[in-house]
């Protein structure tokens, strides 16, 4: 069959931030194309909403109340999914505050999930795939805010180009394993992450964004997610260490 290389059905998959955004809809997604999923959040209840979508499409997912900050918490997690095929870090926070403006704590805070928390998760993931053997994948989440100057975005946008640093090492380290890491840098997507403004506001923001586009418009959850599906599934099996952008054009780096 043509889309066989898209088929996930007997591999198992975690996700990070799944109770919500672009973590449900990507949970979903590889759910559909076969895998059993766990879904880790802090949310319980966005979780569980999340697992009766799953279940909805007749998929099977399990659920993992926790903070991605709580490393042993995590390690649990990922040890009682077992041996893993797919970890899709995607679980991450915002924080507004210029240069002058950042506090300590402030970094320190977006630090320990953007950045820690994706390290740790690419960590047991890697570890579950080497012990078991499995040629896996690993996707981490970055973001175009990384591409060009982020006023007002700097925790956000320096954590980010820190993942994929992360991730490029991580693919040299574990390719003789045939492990597979790769980012995935979005544009504007609309999530509750960007739907921070009030209503008449967003929507000026909304438009603005899609102005900048060649396609006229901004993303939506699901376009991430295909994204997701493609580097954690065997169509994409000659490709680690890369950025993937979808960003509507927005964006077009080397």
């Amino acid at each position: 069959m043509p889309f066989s290389a898209y088929d996930l059905t007997g591999r198992t998959a975690f996700v990070t931030g799944a109770a919500g955004g672009i973590g449900r809809a990507a949970a979903v997604l590889l759910a559909e194309a076969g895998a059993t999923v766990h879904c880790a959040d802090r949310d319980e209840a966005g979780l569980q909403e999340t697992a009766a979508l799953v279940a909805q499409q007749g998929g099977t997912a399990h659920v993992h109340p926790l903070d991605v900050t709580d490393r042993p918490a995590l390690a649990a997690a990922v040890a009682a999914a077992g041996p893993l095929h797919v970890m899709a870090a995607i679980a991450g926070i915002m924080h507004t505050s210029t240069v002058l403006e950042t506090r300590e704590e402030d970094l320190d805070r977006v630090l320990a999930v953007n950045f820690k928390g994706v390290l740790h998760a690419c960590q047991e993931a890697a570890r579950s795939m080497i012990d078991a053997r499995i040629p896996g994948s690993i996707v981490t989440m970055a973001s175009g805010a990384m591409d060009a100057a982020s006023p007002g975005l700097l925790c956000y946008s320096v954590t980010k180009a820190a993942v994929v640093q992360l991730t490029k090492t991580l693919a040299a380290e574990v390719g003789r394993y045939g492990i597979r890491a790769n980012a995935i840098a979005p544009g504007w997507i609309r999530t509750p992450m960007t739907d921070r403004h009030e209503p008449a506001a967003q929507e000026q923001a909304e438009a603005a964004m899609a102005r900048r586009s060649p396609l006229g418009r901004v993303g939506e959850p699901e376009d991430i997610a295909h994204a997701v599906l493609h580097l954690a599934c065997d169509a994409s099996s000659f490709t680690t260490g890369q950025i993937l952008r979808p960003n509507g054009g927005v964006a077009m780096p080397w």
